[in-house]
């Protein structure tokens, strides 16, 4: 269920999380419009963010504790931030293009939204937080879904040159 207490392992997650959006954020590509969003979507995404923000904090059952077999899912949960701080770092150094945003990486499709929001659900497992297994699930919906439209109306555009 989780023990309440402040988690710095929630705190460096959401760091990782948060810095490049926010250089993102100063940065967007040209062609970026969140116009045509669907608003369900939105209203999930924002929700999902909100519970994974608070619930990643408030509980401190994600702190490391003596190595176990279910450290295995922070192991996984840690190394998919990584590749998600790689992909960052790779359309920080390409083009900034929508493009580059929306790229798979090693195989995994809309990394920058798929990769967090999988951590998050991993670290909501590893802690034995189910609140934080559930927030995740509601981001990825709507954050996957919210990406996946983008992805889907920049292929058209693209196709229709």
């Amino acid at each position: 269920m989780g023990h309440l207490g402040f988690s710095y392992v929630g705190l460096v997650y959401l760091l990782m999380l948060f810095v490049p959006n926010i250089l993102w954020s100063k940065r967007l590509p040209a062609d970026y419009s969140a116009a045509g969003e669907n608003q369900w979507l939105r209203l999930l995404e924002r929700v999902g963010q909100t519970a994974c923000t608070v619930t990643v904090l408030i509980f401190s059952d994600y702190d490391l504790t003596s190595f176990s077999i279910r450290s295995l899912w922070f192991v996984a949960s840690f190394a998919l931030m990584l590749l998600y701080e790689l992909c960052w770092l790779r359309y920080f150094i390409g083009g900034r293009t929508q493009e580059d945003f929306y790229k798979s990486f090693l195989g995994i499709p809309l990394p920058l939204a798929t990769l967090p929001v999988a951590a998050f659900l991993l670290l909501g497992i590893y802690g034995g937080v189910i609140w934080l297994a559930a927030a995740a699930v509601v981001l990825g919906i709507g954050h996957i879904g919210i990406h996946a439209g983008h992805a889907r109306a920049l292929r058209e555009k693209n196709d229709g040159r």
